[in-house]
């Protein structure tokens, strides 16, 4: 990474992700970057803020609080995602804080969700998190309940499902597991993808990714 700073990582991976979008044939527009911005120091936001960038993803509900509460009073385009587990028991706070909730993945949740939704006027879009490596300790459905678990969701909870999210098996290549993403958000007639990382948002965007969440790549290693 060098001593690179945060605007130039970003500019850095703006133009990676154009540059994959135009190999792809695709319009680099239709591609977003979530900033992942979990356990990092404030002055790191802060160039990412500086720099005028406005979507980031956050894994826990409390941190985000805590980092966001302020600032999205101060910035009406801030946009933020949860892209980590969400408890039922931090629903109402994740409804509350985020705009897109990406880690929808069992009925009990869609069913807290619809509610607490309902309680506060905010109706957030949602994806459906896929657990398509099949991986006992990740969340996520398993793909073979996906289609019954998205009309539960639309038809019984009446949630906003915009798309698809994964986080492949970190040992095997992506693009298989990013191809069946796909694969399932086409079946459903979903149009967002929310998939790809540091290490291969560029093969994500080649089949199909709307959204990517690249971390590392913008803010450099992790401060725990």
């Amino acid at each position: 990474m060098g001593f690179m700073s945060v605007a130039e990582n970003l500019k850095a991976i703006r133009a990676q992700i154009g540059a994959a979008a135009v190999e792809a044939e695709r319009d680099p527009a239709s591609v977003h970057l979530v900033a992942v911005s979990k356990v990092q120091p404030d002055e790191r936001i802060e160039e990412a803020l500086a720099a005028g960038h406005r979507l980031f993803g956050e894994n826990r509900v409390q941190e985000a609080q805590q980092r966001w509460g302020g600032r999205k009073a101060l910035f009406s385009d801030l946009r933020l995602h949860l892209i980590g587990p969400l408890q039922t028991n931090k629903t109402g706070d994740a409804v509350a804080l985020f705009d897109v909730i990406e880690t929808l993945d069992r009925e009990k949740l869609a069913k807290v969700l619809a509610a607490e939704m309902e309680k506060q006027g905010r109706r957030l879009p949602c994806f459906i998190q896929v657990n398509v490596g099949e991986e006992p300790q990740k969340s996520g459905i398993l793909p073979q309940e996906l289609e019954d678990f998205y009309r539960y969701c639309v038809d019984e909870c009446s949630l906003d499902v915009r798309g698809l999210m994964c986080i492949p098996p970190a040992e095997e290549p992506p693009s298989f597991f990013f191809a069946l993403l796909r694969q399932q958000a086409q079946a459903l007639g979903l149009q967002d993808l929310s998939m790809g990382m540091s290490g291969d948002f560029e093969q994500a965007i080649a089949l199909g990714a709307t959204y990517v969440r690249v971390g590392t790549g913008i803010f450099g290693e992790r401060i725990y």
